[in-house]
Formats: structure tokens, sequence, C-alpha cells
């Protein structure tokens, strides 16, 4: 990654985090931004703060690699807009984004509020598609070529009950990637998706899960077990079931270096075998 430059979206704390880190760690200088404040009063879990965000600039500096940071809102394309420019006199390029920001609720469909259905859909797809329209066009004039690694999830490759409209949103943004792939490849930029399950983040509320599957028990029969476990340190079988952010940043290091150069256009489960159910 050594001369690089990677933007990185929903990068406060969580799998942000660990992909910003990540990337600097191999050579990367990095722009991270995130919101930095509530988007809404039917998202429940608390959202990331200036502080954690300064945290990853710190984190992302002391691997002796540069930070550029903002507090935006992946909806407002024009705050997007201005901090891919920021970053393109800053650094001069830009070779790599990582569209991570996300935001989940919990209801059944006919349940939620508009409310609730639209700022799910407004931050993650539509939000996405703004980083993208920021983003994209300061990679084709820095004639580098470069990766987008958009993050969905496996809720955007399987339907889940009781989230409707993130797995809608993700769906969505398979279709993006897939898209993007085809129109942005002749300007060497490769776009990938990759479909985390059961990541160790704020965002995953054991609580609100628990209570929507003790009300709606059949739906805990879509959310499948992890049927592979890493070996613990003892030999014996890992009883983790939740992956860490830092393990779903291989899989983005991966796909952002040029060690995966001809892959473009796929989704990548980093899932341990779970859509396998």
């Amino acid at each position: 990654m050594e001369g690089r430059v990677a933007l990185v979206t929903g990068a406060a704390r969580g799998q942000g985090r660990a992909h910003a880190v990540r990337l600097a760690a191999d050579g990367a200088d990095v722009v991270v931004l995130d919101v930095c404040k509530p988007v809404s009063d039917t998202v429940t879990y608390p959202m990331p703060t200036p502080d954690d965000l300064a945290e990853t600039v710190r984190l992302v500096e002391a691997t002796g690699r540069k930070a550029l940071s903002g507090e935006v809102d992946i909806r407002d394309l024009d705050a997007q807009q201005q901090l891919v420019a920021d970053a393109m006199e800053q650094f001069g390029r830009l070779d790599i984004v990582v569209a991570n920001a996300g935001i989940l609720s919990w209801g059944r469909i006919w349940e939620m509020s508009a409310e609730q259905w639209d700022t799910v859909i407004e931050v993650n797809l539509n939000g996405t598609w703004r980083t993208i329209k920021a983003a994209v066009p300061a990679m084709i004039e820095a004639g580098n070529g470069g990766s987008i690694v958009i993050v969905s999830s496996s809720a955007g490759l399987k339907a889940t009950p009781g989230n409707a409209h993130y797995s809608a949103s993700k769906h969505g943004l398979v279709a993006l990637t897939n898209a993007l792939a085809l129109e942005a490849g002749e300007f060497g930029i490769r776009v990938n998706s990759i479909h985390p399950y059961s990541i160790d983040t704020p965002m995953v509320e054991k609580e609100a899960m628990m209570e929507i599957f003790t009300k709606y028990p059949a739906f805990l029969h879509s959310f499948a077990p992890m049927p592979f476990k890493p070996v613990a340190h003892d030999g014996k079988p890992g009883l983790q079931e939740f992956m860490t952010p830092e393990e779903v940043a291989d899989v983005v290091a991966w796909l952002a270096g040029d060690g995966s150069a001809t892959i473009s256009g796929s989704q990548i489960a980093v899932d341990r075998g779970t859509m396998k159910y």
C-alpha cells in the first residue's frame, strides 16, 4: 500500500476503524469520515462521537501514516465531495475506497415507521451511492486505477426477517457493486462487495436481537451459527460466535491490494461458511 491513499467511511469505530488502521499499517495514508452524531431516533444504539473519530486518527498516525478526517454524514453529497477535494489537494491521489458506513434497526416490515425504513435506505444505500459519486471522479482523475470495497452484509445475499429494510439496502449494494465494476473497469478500478456475518461491533445489539427472537421465535432459524470455528490455542474448537472487525479488515486489505488484481464484480462472503446453511 506504500504511496497509496484510502478513503474509509464509518471509520470512527468498529469495522471502519479496523479497516483504516489496517490499510495504514500496510502503508497507505487514510481519509477517515464518520457522522459522529445521532442520525434518527429509530436507531437505538449509541452512534460514534468526535472522540471516537479522533482515536481512529491517532491509531492511523501511530502507524507512521498520515490521516485526514471529517465529521461527515454520508447522506451529504456536498460534504463528501469537499472532503475528497481536500484529500486530493493534500495527497494528490485516491486509490482505495472502503464504503463501510451503515446503520441497523429492527422490526417487522408492516410495523416499521416510514422514518425507520427511509433512514436505513437513505444511509446504507443512497449514502453509499453518494460516496461513490464523490470518490470515483477523483480516482479517474488521478489515473492510477484502484480498488473499491463496498461493505454489504450476509443480509445482502440472503433475506433476514426482522430487518427487511437493512436487507433491502444491502441487496441494493450488490447491484451497485456489480454495475460499478462494469462501468469503472475501463479506468482500472476494481469493485467488489464483502458480506460479513456477526461481527462484534456496537451496531450488533445483542439485547435487541434477543428481544425480537423472543417475540418471533421462527426468525431465529434464519440466523445460523457459524459452522467453522477457529482452533483455540489449547487445541480445542474455538467458541467465538462473533468475528472481530480485524478479521474483516484482513479481507478488505486483500481486496484493496495487488494480490486480488483479478477480482472485480465479486461478492465475498466473510462468514465462516454460514451462508451455506
